[in-house]
């Protein structure tokens, strides 16, 4: 994106998405600020069209808008939801955007589990540490969690005003191993509530990047 950008401005511009991704995490709708060093008349169609003219296909420009003085879209967003997609069957065409999990899982389990995430928890047990925010608090908001079945496919939403880095993978890899009946649901209330264990391996867990989806940012109207 900011290659592009810069090729149409003809200098650098400062650009800034909402939330960083792992490498092989997608994204329905990121946003992003973009402020340049030509402002003014530009149409917003005509931004939109030159930004897409210059992107590879695998990224697309939705929307463009002009926005307030000052807008920042990471640190102005109140909220980012995450989709998660487990497939229940092989696939032809989605395996890069699907973990295809071969197991029967008992999926009245992941969803039960998944509403006891709402609310306030210390996530210690699902992070991966990271060294550009060695004191980063471990304790997040969790705005609303749950599994649904869509046909052949489990689906994991969670929403909460941040995520510590790989939080959402790692639920879904211990949500699937509690769907496996490998681990109890005590065992995934123990790590919901910061409780961790040699025994219970959640980095080894961790869910493959290609089903996950940043799906919304939100802001205030």
């Amino acid at each position: 994106m900011r290659k592009a950008a810069e090729d149409f401005f003809g200098g650098a511009v400062e650009i800034q998405g909402a939330g960083r991704t792992d490498a092989g995490v997608h994204a329905i709708a990121q946003v992003a600020h973009l402020r340049t060093p030509r402002k003014a008349s530009l149409p917003a169609a005509e931004l939109l069209r030159a930004l897409n003219d210059r992107l590879p296909a695998a990224i697309a420009v939705l929307e463009t808008a002009r926005a307030p003085d000052g807008f920042h879209a990471r640190h102005d967003a109140i909220s980012r939801s995450y989709l998660y997609q487990i497939s229940l069957r092989k696939t032809a065409f989605s395996k890069r955007y699907v973990w295809w999990v071969k197991e029967a899982l008992e999926i009245a389990a992941m969803a039960q589990a998944a509403r006891t995430i709402v609310g306030r928890h210390d996530f210690a047990c699902f992070r991966a540490l990271d060294a550009t925010r060695p004191d980063e608090s471990t304790i997040v908001v969790v705005e609303s969690a749950e599994v649904d079945v869509d046909g052949d496919m489990a689906l994991f939403r969670i929403e909460a005003s941040h995520f510590l880095w790989r939080m959402v993978r790692r639920l879904v890899g211990v949500l699937v191993k509690l769907g496996k009946n490998e681990i109890s649901s005590d065992d995934f209330d123990a790590l919901l509530n910061g409780r961790c264990s040699p025994a219970l391996d959640v980095a080894a867990w961790t869910a493959p990047a290609s089903g996950l989806l940043l799906e919304s940012v939100r802001y205030r109207k």
